[in-house]
């Protein structure tokens, strides 16, 4: 049996998917928005956060 035949039988499976899709859109956007908003500095503070020993 393959595995399309079991999602079909799980009730509200289609809800499941736009939700994750839909968290995971606005999650990026969000970010994408913060990046091209922040401040140059904080920038450079948090690309060198691994390397500060």
């Amino acid at each position: 049996m393959k595995f399309i035949n079991y999602l079909e039988k799980i009730t509200g499976v289609d809800v499941f998917a736009l939700t994750s899709l839909t968290i995971f859109f606005t999650f990026f956007v969000l970010m994408a928005i913060w990046v091209a908003t922040a401040d140059k500095r904080i920038m450079d503070e948090i690309n060198h956060l691994p390397l500060d020993n």
